[in-house]
């Protein structure tokens, strides 16, 4: 059985999923088919749900419920860049709300997941210069 600190991470991940997806507790729970008093209970980390309500949720807020868990460090391979230190320190920080925590979990996800080997682009120019192999364009004065 998981500690009350596990369900109480799993809480905060779901109320920040909820309010990143601009959902009510009310929406969320009936969406989820969930009561309102025991989603509410949950987020609270007062309860920790079953894999069947864990997957009920999960689907009301169009992610997997193994996303959720991994976005608490419970499970390693959730999504990439899940269950990593620096995953797992962020949502431990006792200093960020769970908003907070949501959004730097998706900007350290999108940093994680880029391809470590994208294309070599062109820098581009300076205002009022030309791009690096181009002619400048040639502007016509008007004619009298």
């Amino acid at each position: 059985m998981a500690s009350a600190g596990t369900a109480s991470v799993l809480g905060d991940v779901i109320r920040a999923q909820r309010q990143m997806a601009n959902l009510s507790l009310r929406q969320l729970s009936a969406l989820a088919q969930v009561s309102n008093p025991y989603l509410s209970q949950v987020e609270r980390g007062l309860h920790q749900p079953s894999v069947r309500i864990l997957r009920s949720i999960a689907e009301a807020l169009d992610v997997s419920a193994e996303a959720l868990l991994g976005q608490t460090g419970l499970v390693a391979g959730g999504e990439p860049g899940e269950g990593s230190a620096t995953a797992s320190a962020i949502m431990a920080d006792p200093r960020l709300s769970p908003p907070q925590r949501a959004a730097l979990l998706g900007v350290y996800r999108s940093y994680v997941d880029e391809d470590p080997h994208p294309a070599p682009t062109l820098d581009p120019a300076p205002p009022g210069r030309p791009a690096p192999g181009r002619r400048p364009r040639q502007t016509r004065r008007p004619t009298r």
